[in-house]
């Protein structure tokens, strides 16, 4: 059997990329591969938070259906916009290896906000929090849009910057060192070595149907298991806060001197409660369940009732009630 494999991407710029990078790799296999790219609801509607659609996945639902109903073999996602349940028939094929896991600040470069007031531009309620918690003079705005249109949303405003992903510049060639060039905005880049990242963030996962052998045979050839193993641990850790994609939880996991070590955070909307831990395993140990015994310490010391204000705030943010 020789198909064409159809690789399900949305259209955005960066997810062409993906998409790009995994048909090369499948390519050089000897795969035949096409790329299909259709237009998800997070890339139509701009002007509403992301956490206000009152769904998970709002980037990754398009191509789900698409793939259920046999239009696309495969898709391609950042794996960070990826709900911890994949649905009924889908399942995780590859994950490729990690890039950058940084947040990086952009901005104009003037400094001197970190001092006085300023607003700062994200469409995450993680960065959100956690820059909050750490800058609690500063006020925070919504920033959507592909990474064009949120770099040229600051280039003309007069917010002291705006959070970026590292790993998204770097695909698109923006980022160079500490500064930022793009057909949109020329300025500077500042890595946010404190904030802890989305899980999963800077990987990229490709997903095909579980009944599919031969497009879960062809991706398992792509497969990175140390970024496998590590993104397991930070979204079952997401997962057993209940926390979904839009949540202020944050988590990463890194190898270093032969143990796998964990960091994990999650924090109130408005910053001002943090919950913190980090917890080591040796590389060889069963890792299955570390995420989950990280976040039930978690729930345990604070969490739980955390995360219920934060479902509180959600909710009335869906019903328009603030």
């Amino acid at each position: 059997m020789n198909k064409a494999i159809r690789i399900g991407t949305r259209d955005s710029q960066l997810a062409l990329w993906q998409a790009h990078t995994v048909q090369a790799k499948l390519e050089q296999l000897g795969y035949t591969t096409e790329i299909v790219a259709v237009k998800s609801a997070g890339d139509v509607v701009l002007d509403v938070p992301l956490y206000e659609f009152g769904i998970t996945g709002i980037f990754t639902k398009t191509l789900d259906v698409a793939m259920i109903k046999g239009e696309v073999d495969i898709a391609v996602h950042s794996m960070k916009d990826v709900p911890t349940a994949l649905p009924k028939g889908i399942v995780q094929a590859a994950v490729l290896q990690r890039a950058n896991t940084l947040d990086v600040l952009v901005h104009k470069g003037d400094t001197s906000f970190y001092t006085t007031e300023t607003t700062i531009a994200t469409g995450s309620l993680r960065r959100q929090a956690q820059w909050l918690n750490r800058y609690p003079h500063h006020n925070v705005t919504d920033l959507r849009g592909n990474v064009n249109t949120r770099l040229q949303k600051l280039h003309d405003s007069n917010w002291g910057g705006a959070i970026f992903a590292a790993a998204g510049l770097e695909r698109l060639e923006f980022l160079n060192g500490e500064t930022v060039s793009s057909p949109t905005f020329n300025g500077f880049a500042e890595p946010l070595d404190w904030m802890i990242p989305a899980p999963a963030q800077g990987a990229m996962v490709a997903v095909a149907m579980e009944n599919d052998s031969y497009c879960r045979e062809a991706l398992a050839q792509l497969n990175h298991e140390p970024t496998q193993i590590a993104t397991f641990i930070e979204r079952q850790f997401l997962k057993k806060l209940e926390g979904g994609c839009t949540a202020p939880i944050g988590a990463l996991v890194t190898f270093l001197d032969g143990e796998i070590r964990f960091e994990g955070v999650l924090l109130s909307v408005d910053g001002k409660q943090k919950i913190h831990i980090e917890r080591t395993l040796p590389v060889d140990a069963d890792y299955t369940d570390f995420g989950t015994m990280c976040a039930q310490e978690v729930l345990d010391n604070g969490g739980a009732e955390v995360m219920q204000q934060i479902r509180a705030v959600l909710n009335k943010k869906e019903q328009g009630d603030v």
